[in-house]
């Protein structure tokens, strides 16, 4: 997102509104019979672009947080945020009592998916159409890769071949120590992104620098940066709450398979990141395109399932996390074609409708399993 001297008044105003409607809906009843009357439809029209808007805003807020104080903590904050977004709709779902035991996993792969199918193949084609070729570093194509392989294995694959818990699922030790390792990788990579080989996930693009501004102004930017990223987190979370009333009312109505939510919540929190990595490939920064997408898939794996897992000690509702069987052969092949696509530091419009035929088949088949 670009960054600017002042705030837009949307990126304060729809975090605000969100909770000024999240009072009312609560003090009107608001629930699983808001379909029944006119009150409850009303509100449910609100409530979407409302939440949709605080997503919009506090990943912007974010951004600003992270463009100010710089690498590294910049990237831990705005991953952190993004990460408080996702939490927000799955806990709220899971509180329900309706989600199904797979949501998670539903989540975790749709993520995986939308990101290295749909988001990369968008980027590649916007930016093959316009540029023809375009280039980006091997080695941080690779680490990414590897880091996915990993960690997809280790928390959606494994589980469907341990045999101490029943079903596809973790026991309580096996499940600590996955997210155990999952934190770890992930802030392994965050420091050898960030730090240690920061110049392999630059690329070749220097940002433009804003003008000169005193210490004094870029702390009191920095503070209210943080405090609206502050109001925008609670706005997005409250209103989770009442959204998971409408994704459980919308599945159950239209007979969806369960899959769906997972795809919805997906969406929702890859947003933002996807117009952002969009309008890099546009640019001609494909790389940064990549360090968005990908790195939005790594940070939901690496984050999102240790903080459910430690949550369900409180929620006390079964996670399975092991895929079934057409789902692990979309998987692989998204991958072992991301593999074919980065193996080379050069893509083209080929390249990016493979994974946008990949991605088709992934949604397609979530409606008609």
């Amino acid at each position: 997102m670009t960054h600017s001297a002042r705030f837009p008044v949307w990126t304060w105003a729809m975090p605000v509104l969100g909770l000024l409607f999240f009072v009312v809906a609560t003090a009107t009843g608001y629930g699983d019979d808001f379909a029944t009357h006119t009150l409850g439809i009303v509100e449910t029209i609100i409530l979407v672009p409302l939440l949709v808007g605080a997503v919009f805003a506090a990943v912007y807020h974010a951004e600003e947080v992270a463009h100010i104080l710089g690498e590294p903590l910049g990237t831990l904050v705005l991953t952190i945020a993004v990460t408080v977004i996702e939490l927000a709709l799955i806990v709220a779902l899971m509180m329900t009592g309706k989600a199904t035991p797979t949501l998670v996993r539903e989540t975790v792969f749709a993520v995986v998916m939308i990101v290295t199918t749909g988001l990369v193949g968008l980027c590649i084609v916007v930016g093959g159409i316009r540029y023809r070729q375009q280039r980006f570093d091997v080695t941080s194509a690779k680490i990414y890769l590897a880091m996915l392989i990993v960690l997809t294995t280790l928390t959606l694959i494994l589980p469907n071949y341990t045999i101490t818990a029943p079903g596809n699922l973790y026991s309580e030790s096996q499940l600590i120590y996955i997210s155990v390792v999952t934190i770890a990788l992930y802030m392994v990579f965050l420091y050898t992104q960030t730090v240690l080989h920061r110049g392999y996930f630059v690329g070749d693009h220097i940002e433009e620098k804003e003008g000169a501004s005193s210490p004094k102004s870029q702390q009191t930017k920095l503070a209210l940066a943080a405090l609206l990223l502050c109001v925008a987190l609670a706005a997005v979370v409250l209103l989770a709450k009442l959204f998971a009333v409408v994704i459980d009312f919308g599945v159950s109505r239209s007979h969806a398979p369960a899959s769906i939510s997972g795809v919805i919540i997906a969406l929702i929190v890859l947003t933002p990141e996807s117009i952002s990595a969009v309008k890099s490939a546009r640019r001609d920064e494909l790389q940064k395109s990549i360090n968005l997408a990908l790195g939005s898939s790594l940070a939901t794996i690496g984050l999102t399932i240790p903080a459910i897992a430690a949550a369900n000690l409180f929620i006390h509702k079964p996670l399975v996390l092991g895929l079934d069987m057409d789902d692990v052969v979309l998987l692989v092949m998204a991958l072992a074609t991301s593999m074919l696509t980065f193996g080379t530091g050069r893509t083209n419009v080929l390249f990016g409708f493979l994974h946008l035929v990949i991605f088709g088949t992934f949604l397609f088949l979530s409606f008609v399993p």
